[in-house]
């Protein structure tokens, strides 16, 4: 893709995010894809995004940055919402929650092949504590 097409493609991607559209956003995974110290595949992914949803059904992603090399993004994004639900076996405590995020993703035919980054889950769980 060109570094157009790949910023294109990335802003479907946060809209099927943000749009909380799982379906749409597997649509975005390589079914194996690989992520440093998470289980692969697409399924959970999608699994650790439902839990994230189900724990803050507000939670929205802001692009803050995102660069563009070959077949690889690095991107920058702040996350939030208030936690109302049940998230990573704490029960909801309505506060709002708000993280940065970094992650580098490597894009092969149209879907996200590997991604490394922070752990947004432990940032999450220490915010609400």
């Amino acid at each position: 893709m060109e570094v157009w097409e790949t910023r294109e493609w990335f802003a479907d991607y946060l809209d099927a995010l943000n749009r909380h559209d799982l379906e749409a956003v597997r649509g975005f995974l390589h079914p194996a894809v690989r992520r440093a110290h998470l289980p692969a595949g697409a399924e959970a992914w999608i699994a650790d995004l439902a839990e994230l949803l189900h724990g803050f059904p507000d939670w929205q992603w802001k692009r803050i940055q995102l660069i563009v090399e070959d077949d690889r993004l690095a991107v920058h994004l702040r996350g939030g919402g208030e936690h109302t639900g049940a998230f990573a076996h704490v029960m909801p405590t309505r506060r709002r929650v708000n993280i940065a995020s970094f992650a580098m993703y490597r894009i092969e035919k149209g879907r996200i092949a590997e991604a490394t980054g922070t752990d947004d889950s432990a940032q999450i769980r220490a915010a609400l504590v």
